[in-house]
Protein backbone atom coordinates (compact mmCIF):
# COMPACT_ATOMS: atom_id res chain seq x y z
CA UNK A 1 0.00 0.00 0.00
CA UNK A 2 1.38 3.70 -0.91
CA UNK A 3 0.94 7.01 1.22
CA UNK A 4 0.96 8.63 -2.09
CA UNK A 5 -2.35 8.14 -2.66
CA UNK A 6 -3.34 10.70 0.27
CA UNK A 7 -2.24 13.84 -1.58
CA UNK A 8 -4.15 13.04 -4.49
CA UNK A 9 -7.64 12.38 -2.29
CA UNK A 10 -6.78 15.66 -1.27
CA UNK A 11 -6.40 17.45 -4.29
CA UNK A 12 -9.69 16.07 -5.70
CA UNK A 13 -11.55 17.19 -2.80
CA UNK A 14 -10.01 20.46 -3.02
CA UNK A 15 -11.35 20.67 -6.40
CA UNK A 16 -14.62 19.58 -6.19
CA UNK A 17 -15.16 21.83 -3.48
CA UNK A 18 -13.84 25.18 -5.17
CA UNK A 19 -16.24 24.02 -7.68
CA UNK A 20 -19.09 23.96 -5.55
CA UNK A 21 -18.30 26.95 -4.03
CA UNK A 22 -17.96 28.83 -7.17
CA UNK A 23 -21.21 27.78 -8.44
CA UNK A 24 -23.38 27.48 -5.56
CA UNK A 25 -22.02 30.42 -3.16
CA UNK A 26 -20.43 32.45 -5.44
CA UNK A 27 -22.85 31.89 -8.17
CA UNK A 28 -20.32 31.65 -11.17
CA UNK A 29 -20.67 29.57 -14.25
CA UNK A 30 -18.55 26.05 -13.98
CA UNK A 31 -17.75 24.74 -16.94
CA UNK A 32 -18.21 21.00 -15.81
CA UNK A 33 -16.74 19.40 -19.15
CA UNK A 34 -13.41 21.69 -19.02
CA UNK A 35 -13.20 20.95 -15.39
CA UNK A 36 -13.57 16.77 -15.90
CA UNK A 37 -10.99 16.72 -19.19
CA UNK A 38 -8.59 18.69 -16.84
CA UNK A 39 -9.31 15.76 -14.15
CA UNK A 40 -9.50 13.53 -16.85
CA UNK A 41 -6.21 15.00 -18.76
CA UNK A 42 -4.81 11.33 -18.68
CA UNK A 43 -3.47 11.05 -15.04
CA UNK A 44 -2.91 7.39 -15.06
CA UNK A 45 -0.70 7.14 -18.11
CA UNK A 46 0.65 10.85 -16.22
CA UNK A 47 1.34 8.70 -13.19
CA UNK A 48 3.21 5.90 -14.92
CA UNK A 49 5.87 8.50 -16.60
CA UNK A 50 6.13 10.05 -13.11
CA UNK A 51 7.54 6.74 -11.64
CA UNK A 52 9.94 6.31 -14.76
CA UNK A 53 11.18 10.15 -13.39
CA UNK A 54 11.56 8.66 -10.10
CA UNK A 55 13.33 5.83 -11.24
CA UNK A 56 15.74 7.79 -13.55
CA UNK A 57 16.42 10.09 -10.64
CA UNK A 58 17.27 7.52 -8.62
CA UNK A 59 19.85 5.58 -10.80
CA UNK A 60 21.37 8.79 -11.36
CA UNK A 61 21.39 9.50 -7.71
CA UNK A 62 23.20 6.18 -6.83
CA UNK A 63 25.50 5.41 -9.66
CA UNK A 64 26.27 9.43 -11.04
CA UNK A 65 26.12 10.87 -7.91
CA UNK A 66 29.30 13.37 -7.35
CA UNK A 67 28.24 13.57 -3.38
CA UNK A 68 28.65 17.25 -3.01
CA UNK A 69 26.44 16.93 -0.46
CA UNK A 70 27.17 14.54 1.70
CA UNK A 71 29.01 16.65 4.45
CA UNK A 72 26.40 18.96 4.82
CA UNK A 73 24.24 19.43 7.81
CA UNK A 74 20.63 17.82 7.07
CA UNK A 75 18.61 21.05 7.94
CA UNK A 76 21.79 23.39 5.10
CA UNK A 77 20.54 20.11 2.48
CA UNK A 78 17.25 20.56 2.57
CA UNK A 79 17.12 24.12 2.18
CA UNK A 80 19.61 23.75 -0.87
CA UNK A 81 17.17 20.91 -2.27
CA UNK A 82 13.93 23.14 -2.05
CA UNK A 83 15.97 26.42 -3.62
CA UNK A 84 17.41 24.29 -6.13
CA UNK A 85 14.27 22.37 -6.75
CA UNK A 86 12.48 25.49 -7.48
CA UNK A 87 15.34 27.24 -9.74
CA UNK A 88 15.52 24.20 -11.35
CA UNK A 89 11.82 23.91 -12.67
CA UNK A 90 11.88 27.76 -13.16
CA UNK A 91 14.67 26.81 -16.21
CA UNK A 92 12.13 24.08 -17.19
CA UNK A 93 9.19 25.68 -17.35
CA UNK A 94 10.78 28.61 -19.24
CA UNK A 95 12.38 26.52 -21.74
CA UNK A 96 9.16 24.62 -22.70
CA UNK A 97 7.82 27.78 -23.87
CA UNK A 98 10.67 28.82 -26.04
CA UNK A 99 11.33 24.95 -27.85
CA UNK A 100 8.25 23.66 -29.93
CA UNK A 101 8.97 20.07 -29.54
CA UNK A 102 8.36 21.70 -25.10
CA UNK A 103 5.80 24.09 -25.70
CA UNK A 104 4.21 20.42 -27.49
CA UNK A 105 4.33 19.02 -24.31
CA UNK A 106 3.35 22.13 -22.10
CA UNK A 107 0.38 23.41 -24.47
CA UNK A 108 -1.77 20.79 -22.91
CA UNK A 109 -1.91 23.04 -19.95
CA UNK A 110 -2.31 26.73 -21.22
CA UNK A 111 -5.10 25.20 -23.52
CA UNK A 112 -7.27 25.73 -20.53
CA UNK A 113 -9.46 28.67 -20.66
CA UNK A 114 -10.83 28.34 -16.90
CA UNK A 115 -8.28 29.51 -13.99
CA UNK A 116 -9.16 27.28 -11.38
CA UNK A 117 -7.71 24.48 -9.26
CA UNK A 118 -9.18 21.70 -11.98
CA UNK A 119 -6.22 23.60 -14.09
CA UNK A 120 -3.15 22.89 -12.11
CA UNK A 121 -3.73 19.51 -12.35
CA UNK A 122 -4.50 19.63 -16.23
CA UNK A 123 -1.47 18.21 -18.09
CA UNK A 124 -0.02 16.10 -21.06
CA UNK A 125 0.61 12.65 -20.51
CA UNK A 126 4.75 13.50 -21.18
CA UNK A 127 5.14 16.23 -18.90
CA UNK A 128 6.77 14.28 -16.12
CA UNK A 129 9.63 12.96 -18.75
CA UNK A 130 10.38 15.93 -20.10
CA UNK A 131 11.29 17.40 -16.55
CA UNK A 132 14.00 14.62 -16.32
CA UNK A 133 16.75 16.12 -17.84
CA UNK A 134 16.21 19.12 -15.90
CA UNK A 135 15.71 17.83 -12.39
CA UNK A 136 18.33 14.67 -12.37
CA UNK A 137 20.84 17.36 -12.16
CA UNK A 138 19.81 17.34 -8.58
CA UNK A 139 20.94 13.62 -8.39
CA UNK A 140 24.34 14.21 -9.75
CA UNK A 141 24.68 17.01 -6.63
CA UNK A 142 24.22 14.75 -4.43
CA UNK A 143 20.45 15.49 -3.38
CA UNK A 144 18.96 12.09 -1.86
CA UNK A 145 15.93 10.57 -3.70
CA UNK A 146 13.47 10.55 -0.71
CA UNK A 147 14.62 14.02 -0.08
CA UNK A 148 13.81 15.06 -4.24
CA UNK A 149 10.82 13.78 -3.52
CA UNK A 150 9.64 14.96 -0.88
CA UNK A 151 10.33 18.26 -2.20
CA UNK A 152 8.33 17.53 -5.44
CA UNK A 153 5.18 17.20 -3.46
CA UNK A 154 5.79 20.80 -1.82
CA UNK A 155 6.49 22.14 -4.72
CA UNK A 156 3.79 20.71 -6.68
CA UNK A 157 1.85 21.47 -3.48
CA UNK A 158 2.44 24.93 -3.74
CA UNK A 159 1.71 25.20 -7.34
CA UNK A 160 -1.46 23.38 -7.11
CA UNK A 161 -2.54 25.82 -4.80
CA UNK A 162 -1.93 28.77 -7.11
CA UNK A 163 -4.34 27.96 -9.77
CA UNK A 164 -7.04 28.58 -7.19
CA UNK A 165 -9.54 31.22 -8.10
CA UNK A 166 -10.55 32.00 -4.54
CA UNK A 167 -7.75 33.64 -3.36
CA UNK A 168 -7.13 37.81 -3.10
CA UNK A 169 -3.62 39.03 -3.22
CA UNK A 170 -1.90 37.70 -0.41
CA UNK A 171 0.33 40.94 0.81
CA UNK A 172 3.50 40.50 1.50
CA UNK A 173 3.96 37.65 0.68
CA UNK A 174 3.39 38.35 -3.23
CA UNK A 175 7.23 39.81 -2.64
CA UNK A 176 8.44 36.35 -2.07
CA UNK A 177 6.29 33.49 -3.55
CA UNK A 178 4.42 33.01 -6.19
CA UNK A 179 0.69 33.31 -5.42
CA UNK A 180 -2.54 32.81 -7.70
CA UNK A 181 -2.33 36.75 -8.72
CA UNK A 182 1.26 35.98 -10.55
CA UNK A 183 0.26 32.75 -11.72
CA UNK A 184 -2.75 34.38 -13.59
CA UNK A 185 -0.99 36.49 -15.39
CA UNK A 186 0.66 33.51 -16.99
CA UNK A 187 -2.44 31.87 -17.99
CA UNK A 188 -3.53 35.20 -19.94
CA UNK A 189 -4.28 34.47 -23.84
CA UNK A 190 -1.10 37.14 -25.11
CA UNK A 191 2.09 36.58 -25.12
CA UNK A 192 3.36 39.26 -23.76
CA UNK A 193 1.80 37.95 -20.40
CA UNK A 194 1.89 34.21 -20.58
CA UNK A 195 5.89 34.16 -21.28
CA UNK A 196 5.87 36.00 -17.93
CA UNK A 197 6.09 34.37 -14.45
CA UNK A 198 7.69 31.12 -14.81
CA UNK A 199 8.41 30.47 -11.39
CA UNK A 200 6.80 27.76 -9.31
CA UNK A 201 7.24 28.39 -5.67
CA UNK A 202 9.54 31.35 -5.34
CA UNK A 203 8.75 34.72 -7.73
CA UNK A 204 12.33 35.76 -7.15
CA UNK A 205 13.62 33.70 -9.51
CA UNK A 206 11.61 36.01 -12.37
CA UNK A 207 12.73 39.00 -10.70
CA UNK A 208 16.04 37.99 -10.99
CA UNK A 209 15.89 36.54 -14.92
CA UNK A 210 13.73 39.55 -15.96
CA UNK A 211 10.79 37.74 -16.60
CA UNK A 212 8.62 39.18 -13.82
CA UNK A 213 4.61 40.86 -14.66
CA UNK A 214 1.60 42.35 -12.72
CA UNK A 215 -1.82 41.64 -13.26
CA UNK A 216 -3.06 43.34 -16.21
CA UNK A 217 -5.75 46.41 -15.08
CA UNK A 218 -7.14 45.73 -18.44
CA UNK A 219 -9.72 43.32 -19.53
CA UNK A 220 -8.17 39.65 -20.00
CA UNK A 221 -8.87 35.97 -20.81
CA UNK A 222 -7.26 32.40 -20.06
CA UNK A 223 -6.13 30.28 -22.74
CA UNK A 224 -3.61 30.17 -25.70
CA UNK A 225 -6.39 31.02 -28.69
CA UNK A 226 -7.01 29.09 -31.85
CA UNK A 227 -8.81 25.91 -32.38
CA UNK A 228 -10.15 24.26 -29.01
CA UNK A 229 -8.31 20.93 -27.79
CA UNK A 230 -9.59 17.97 -27.88
CA UNK A 231 -11.77 16.43 -25.08
CA UNK A 232 -9.94 13.02 -25.54
CA UNK A 233 -6.98 12.88 -23.35
CA UNK A 234 -4.86 10.58 -26.34
CA UNK A 235 -5.50 13.65 -29.23
CA UNK A 236 -4.98 16.28 -26.47
CA UNK A 237 -1.33 15.05 -25.65
CA UNK A 238 -0.64 13.79 -28.82
CA UNK A 239 -2.02 16.12 -31.85
CA UNK A 240 0.25 19.39 -30.54
CA UNK A 241 3.15 16.21 -31.23
CA UNK A 242 1.49 15.54 -34.51
CA UNK A 243 1.78 19.54 -35.95
CA UNK A 244 5.32 20.03 -34.48
CA UNK A 245 6.32 17.34 -36.82
CA UNK A 246 4.24 18.25 -39.30
CA UNK A 247 2.13 15.42 -39.46
CA UNK A 248 -1.60 14.73 -40.80
CA UNK A 249 -2.84 12.62 -38.69
CA UNK A 250 -5.05 13.82 -36.61
CA UNK A 251 -9.41 13.10 -35.42
CA UNK A 252 -12.04 13.95 -36.99
CA UNK A 253 -13.10 17.27 -37.12
CA UNK A 254 -16.41 16.28 -37.46
CA UNK A 255 -19.01 15.17 -33.79
CA UNK A 256 -22.47 15.96 -32.50
CA UNK A 257 -23.48 17.76 -30.43
CA UNK A 258 -22.82 16.79 -26.84
CA UNK A 259 -25.47 14.60 -25.55
CA UNK A 260 -24.54 13.75 -22.17
CA UNK A 261 -25.24 16.50 -19.28
CA UNK A 262 -22.66 18.01 -17.44
CA UNK A 263 -23.78 15.96 -14.28
CA UNK A 264 -23.42 13.03 -15.79
CA UNK A 265 -20.10 13.41 -17.10
CA UNK A 266 -18.43 14.97 -13.92
CA UNK A 267 -19.84 12.38 -11.43
CA UNK A 268 -18.27 9.61 -14.06
CA UNK A 269 -15.15 11.54 -13.98
CA UNK A 270 -15.25 11.15 -10.13
CA UNK A 271 -15.90 7.80 -10.04
CA UNK A 272 -12.81 6.68 -12.45
CA UNK A 273 -10.51 9.45 -11.01
CA UNK A 274 -11.82 7.22 -7.29
CA UNK A 275 -10.37 3.97 -8.95
CA UNK A 276 -7.32 5.73 -10.02
CA UNK A 277 -6.40 6.66 -6.14
CA UNK A 278 -7.08 3.19 -5.72
CA UNK A 279 -4.59 2.10 -8.38
CA UNK A 280 -1.93 4.61 -6.79
CA UNK A 281 -2.71 3.17 -3.11
CA UNK A 282 -2.62 -0.21 -4.17
CA UNK A 283 0.55 -0.12 -6.30
CA UNK A 284 2.19 3.06 -6.10
CA UNK A 285 4.28 4.18 -8.96
CA UNK A 286 3.80 0.72 -10.22
CA UNK A 287 7.07 -0.87 -11.07
CA UNK A 288 7.85 -3.22 -8.28
CA UNK A 289 5.99 -6.97 -8.92
CA UNK A 290 4.01 -5.74 -11.88
CA UNK A 291 1.10 -8.73 -12.07
CA UNK A 292 -1.81 -9.13 -14.75
CA UNK A 293 -4.16 -7.78 -12.25
CA UNK A 294 -2.58 -4.37 -12.28
CA UNK A 295 -2.12 -4.19 -16.03
CA UNK A 296 -5.47 -4.94 -16.67
CA UNK A 297 -6.53 -2.22 -14.40
CA UNK A 298 -4.25 0.47 -15.59
CA UNK A 299 -5.57 -0.72 -19.30
CA UNK A 300 -9.20 -0.11 -18.10
CA UNK A 301 -8.35 2.98 -16.82
CA UNK A 302 -7.02 4.41 -19.80
CA UNK A 303 -9.61 3.17 -22.21
CA UNK A 304 -11.98 5.18 -19.16
CA UNK A 305 -10.14 7.74 -19.97
CA UNK A 306 -10.64 8.25 -23.44
CA UNK A 307 -14.07 6.95 -23.33
CA UNK A 308 -15.22 9.95 -21.26
CA UNK A 309 -13.34 12.22 -23.75
CA UNK A 310 -15.34 10.52 -26.50
CA UNK A 311 -19.30 11.38 -24.60
CA UNK A 312 -17.94 14.45 -23.80
CA UNK A 313 -17.83 15.29 -27.71
CA UNK A 314 -20.27 12.89 -28.21
CA UNK A 315 -18.65 10.57 -30.43
CA UNK A 316 -20.91 7.70 -31.24
CA UNK A 317 -18.35 5.41 -29.62
CA UNK A 318 -17.77 7.04 -26.29
CA UNK A 319 -21.06 5.55 -24.91
CA UNK A 320 -20.53 1.45 -25.35
CA UNK A 321 -16.81 1.75 -24.39
CA UNK A 322 -17.50 3.50 -21.27
CA UNK A 323 -20.39 0.83 -20.30
CA UNK A 324 -17.29 -2.11 -21.38
CA UNK A 325 -15.33 -0.48 -18.81
CA UNK A 326 -18.50 -0.14 -16.40
CA UNK A 327 -19.46 -3.56 -16.81
CA UNK A 328 -16.27 -5.22 -16.72
CA UNK A 329 -13.88 -3.53 -13.72
CA UNK A 330 -16.91 -5.19 -10.94
CA UNK A 331 -16.96 -8.55 -13.68
CA UNK A 332 -13.20 -9.23 -13.59
CA UNK A 333 -12.12 -7.86 -10.28
CA UNK A 334 -14.25 -8.08 -7.87
CA UNK A 335 -15.82 -11.73 -9.57
CA UNK A 336 -12.42 -13.12 -10.96
CA UNK A 337 -9.82 -12.04 -8.99
CA UNK A 338 -11.73 -11.69 -5.77
CA UNK A 339 -10.80 -8.08 -4.59
CA UNK A 340 -12.91 -7.10 -1.79
CA UNK A 341 -11.73 -4.30 -0.26
CA UNK A 342 -14.38 -1.61 0.08
CA UNK A 343 -12.47 1.05 -1.76
CA UNK A 344 -12.87 -0.81 -4.78
CA UNK A 345 -16.63 -2.94 -4.71
CA UNK A 346 -18.11 1.05 -4.06
CA UNK A 347 -16.80 2.53 -6.70
CA UNK A 348 -16.25 -0.29 -9.05
CA UNK A 349 -19.83 -1.28 -8.68
CA UNK A 350 -21.19 2.53 -8.94
CA UNK A 351 -19.14 3.18 -11.97
CA UNK A 352 -21.17 0.33 -13.45
CA UNK A 353 -24.35 1.31 -12.27
CA UNK A 354 -23.38 5.07 -14.05
CA UNK A 355 -21.96 3.49 -17.18
CA UNK A 356 -25.34 1.69 -17.56
CA UNK A 357 -27.65 4.69 -16.85
CA UNK A 358 -25.81 6.78 -18.73
CA UNK A 359 -25.89 4.65 -21.92
CA UNK A 360 -29.72 3.89 -21.28
CA UNK A 361 -30.51 7.94 -20.65
CA UNK A 362 -28.51 8.85 -23.93
CA UNK A 363 -30.66 6.56 -26.31
CA UNK A 364 -33.35 9.05 -25.37
CA UNK A 365 -31.86 11.80 -26.52
CA UNK A 366 -31.73 11.10 -29.93
CA UNK A 367 -27.09 10.89 -29.70
CA UNK A 368 -27.11 8.83 -33.12
CA UNK A 369 -29.77 10.99 -35.04
CA UNK A 370 -28.27 14.63 -34.22
CA UNK A 371 -26.93 16.72 -36.72
CA UNK A 372 -23.21 16.93 -37.08
CA UNK A 373 -21.25 19.89 -36.29
CA UNK A 374 -18.01 21.59 -36.62
CA UNK A 375 -15.57 20.39 -33.91
CA UNK A 376 -11.90 21.91 -34.11
CA UNK A 377 -8.62 20.54 -32.32
CA UNK A 378 -5.47 22.24 -31.28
Amino acid sequence: MSDLAIPIVIMLLMVTGEAVILRWVRRQPVDWHDVVFNLNSGHIVLWLFRGLEVVCYGLVATYLSLGLLDAWPPLLMWAFALLAWDFCFYWLHRLHHYFGVLWAVHVVHHQGEHFNLSLGVRNSWYSSLTSIPFFVLLAVLGVPLHVFVAVSILHYSMQFFNHNALTPKLGPLEKIFVTPTHHRVHHIKDRAYSDKNFGGTFIFWDKLFGTFASLPNMPYAYGIGGPRSSANPFWASNVPFLRYLRLSLTPSEKSAPTAISGFSIFSGALLLFTLVVGYIYQYGYGYDDISWPQLALFSFLVLGSVALGGMTEARGWGFPVWLLVGLSLPLLFLGYYGWSQTYWQLPMIALALHSAWVVLSSRGKGLSAAKPVEKPYG
